[in-house]
């Protein structure tokens, strides 16, 4: 791994509006797909699915850590929070192999590659000072069910993408980062992914087109637009998108306030917690 230092002063604060935004925004798209910019931001009846929640399981268990815990110890939580959540949410568009591990005794990993493991672990990317521990907090959040290979660097990618943003690199920093340490394919454009692109709910066939609607976007809600607009799994991809764009660019308080009108209450209070840092 590749350890990176930034000047910039690292600011407090837990990244979740920026993919809980993404995933109302695309959660009307993901079956009804749209391959252009122009669309209804906040159509009638979007809100927040299993991405939002499970970023909110993610971001809750990270919280609760007091620094002593073993990885064993931590795992073990992260279980425990993504299955609090899925079941007092459980109609919230979860994956067949997630639901029936979320609705089971069952607390063992199965091997997915799957992208949940990439839009629920952006509160990762803010809580730490330095890059290692993000990666090794990011892991852990995807190992305790997304134990593939493709399914931990999906993670970590996302996360370290968060982390660099925060920290002020560059897009162009940011890229180079992600293509050696990942090795993915980030030199394409979202003009280039859109015609022949659809629904793929994997980690290599969808984060990486996410990274990318990122690296183009030309603000937050640019970025929004254009992770939709690829025609693919569009309420994860605009979270993942999303997520990295908070820590770059920030989110207009407007956004911010549609949101909030589409969350539960539930939601609404863990959030105001995690942005208080409590």
């Amino acid at each position: 791994m590749t350890e990176q230092k930034y000047s910039k002063k690292m600011e407090g604060g837990i990244c979740m509006y920026g993919a809980i935004i993404g995933d109302i925004a695309g959660s009307k798209y993901e079956f009804d797909p749209v391959k252009e910019k122009d669309f209804i931001l906040f159509p009638d009846g979007s809100g927040p699915t299993d991405d939002s929640f499970m970023t909110a399981a993610v971001a809750e268990t990270l919280l609760e850590l007091e620094g002593g815990e073993t990885d064993d110890e931590i795992k073990k939580l992260f279980v425990d929070k993504m299955k609090k959540w899925g079941r007092r949410h459980p109609f919230a568009g979860y994956g067949g192999r997630f639901s029936a591990w979320l609705m089971t005794p069952d607390r063992q990993p199965y091997n997915s590659f799957g992208n949940g493991s990439a839009m629920r672990v952006s509160p990762a990317g803010w809580l730490y000072d330095d890059l290692e521990t993000t990666r090794k907090m990011a892991k852990l959040s995807s190992v305790v069910t997304h134990d593939h290979p493709e399914g931990i660097k999906g993670a970590e990618s996302v996360a370290a993408a968060i982390f660099m943003a925060r920290a002020g690199a560059s897009k162009e920093e940011i890229r180079k980062y992600i293509e050696d340490e990942f090795e993915y394919d980030l030199d394409r454009t979202c003009a280039d992914i859109r015609p022949g692109y659809s629904f793929d709910v994997t980690c290599q066939g969808s984060v990486p087109e996410a990274i990318i609607a990122f690296l183009e976007g030309k603000d937050y809600e640019d970025v929004i637009r254009e992770a939709v607009s690829l025609g693919g799994d569009a309420d994860t991809q605009a979270a993942i998108a999303g997520s990295i764009a908070e820590a770059f660019y920030g989110i207009p308080e407007e956004l911010k306030a549609e949101a909030d009108k589409r969350m539960p209450d539930d939601m609404k209070e863990i959030v105001k917690k995690f942005y208080a840092g409590k």
